[in-house]
């Protein structure tokens, strides 16, 4: 009974020795092939970079010495002017050709450049804005904005430099004067430039470029709009200007001088001219809108004058208010009514108001006659002051803004 106990643990020793052998030498086996697959992959000649300079083969049995490594002080650079800097790179380019042996392209991943690509200096003509003495100021005592603009075809660019103002009001000398620039009608957010010193003819020298395609510059309007602002933080519009750039592009790089369309004009449309105050709050999504007063009307009867005001998003009437009628004694009365609408800031550019005086019939209360009609809105809507005063009332501020509009037929 023993021997067989002895004999079966001797056959599995055996067993566990034979399988041991096997995996040792399939696992050689495996790492040989490995070998053999890697080693297919290397190349036995030596790479080199394309950028960098020919390397030295040296023996192992031999040392180099100290003067046989080569070595070379990368050249200091100097200031030249562009006709030396030209000379120089000629010179430099017939001794290459008669050299032969050196290439321009071998030198792409060389920190020294040397005179082809000088570092440290600037292209003159990529900076420089139009001089001030190629026109100038038109006679007047207006105020007026001189500015150019210049479009680039090639890279799609439209420049817009603003130059200087002229002739501000003395009211304005001592306050702090802002110009904000938009290109309507895609430029939602102004672009503000502030003056450099106080005076009737501060400098501007500010640089804005825009990046707009061929096709949809020409039915762009560059609007400018210059504020002062007063100790108090108290904005208030000098004037503005709107540029339409159809059929202006063949002017590019003329200085432009253009008065400024003020709010204090004296003269009165056909139908009479009305005061809006609009502001609006973003957090509580509301338009308010004021009908202030109104003048040089042109009325039927003396029954009296009132306002009906219209938001509308697209074609589409959303909400509509009626003003009470107010007694006037003669054509300027003063309204003073006050009208909210609740309106979502995605929809500023969607959505306009529509505002009509009207004057009630004397025999029929019920039907009224219409004295004229002022639209407000963005581009999609409005054109001119109109244009402007929807722009100004969308402010960080958010303080009224007032303004004279004149009354148009209902069509």
């Amino acid at each position: 009974m023993e021997n067989q106990v002895v004999i079966l643990a001797v056959g599995l020793l055996m067993g566990l020795l034979i399988i041991l052998c096997v995996c040792i030498l399939g696992y050689c086996l495996w790492r040989r092939k490995g070998q053999s697959q890697y080693q297919e992959f290397i190349s036995t000649l030596p790479l080199f970079p394309e950028c960098t300079a020919p390397v030295l083969q040296v023996s192992q049995g031999s040392r180099p010495r100290c003067d046989e490594i080569p070595f070379t002080v990368p050249p200091r650079f100097e200031p030249r002017s562009p006709s030396g800097l030209a000379g120089q790179a000629q010179v430099r380019s017939d001794g290459m050709e008669a050299d032969g042996q050196r290439d321009i392209l071998a030198h792409r991943g060389s920190l020294c450049v040397r005179s082809w690509y000088p570092m440290g200096t600037l292209l003159e003509g990529l900076y420089r804005g139009p001089a001030l003495d190629q026109v100038a100021p038109p006679p007047g005592p207006a105020p007026r904005l001189c500015f150019a603009v210049e479009y680039r075809r090639c890279s799609e660019q439209l420049t817009v430099f603003l130059l200087r103002l002229g002739n501000l009001p003395p009211c304005f000398h001592g306050n702090v004067t802002l110009v904000e620039l938009q290109l309507l009608p895609d430029d939602r957010r102004p672009r503000q430039a502030r003056a450099r010193g106080p005076g009737p003819d501060p400098e501007l020298a500010e640089c804005f470029v825009f990046q707009v395609s061929a096709v949809c510059v020409s039915e762009s309007t560059l609007s400018v709009c210059v504020l002062s602002v007063a100790p108090q933080r108290k904005r208030r519009v000098v004037g503005r200007v709107l540029y339409p750039l159809e059929g202006q592009l063949g002017a590019s790089g003329r200085v432009l001088w253009r008065d400024l369309e003020t709010d204090t004009y004296t003269q009165c449309s056909e139908l009479g001219d009305v005061q809006v105050s609009m502001n609006y709050s973003p957090s509580l999504r509301r338009l308010t809108l004021g009908v202030v007063r109104a003048r040089g009307l042109q009325l039927l009867s003396d029954t009296g004058v009132f306002s009906q005001v219209s938001l509308q998003r697209h074609t589409q009437v959303v909400k509509t208010k009626r003003s009470s009628v107010v007694s006037c004694g003669g054509a300027d009365p003063h309204l003073d009514h006050r009208m909210t609408f609740k309106l979502p800031p995605q929809h500023l550019d969607e959505a306009c108001v529509r505002l009509e005086l009207k004057q009630p019939h004397p025999m029929s209360p019920e039907c009224a006659a219409v004295l004229g009609v002022v639209v407000l809105g963005p581009f999609m809507y409005a054109r001119g002051p109109q244009l402007q005063h929807w722009l100004d009332m969308v402010n960080p501020t958010q303080e009224p803004v007032k303004q004279w509009h004149g009354l148009g037929r209902c069509l």
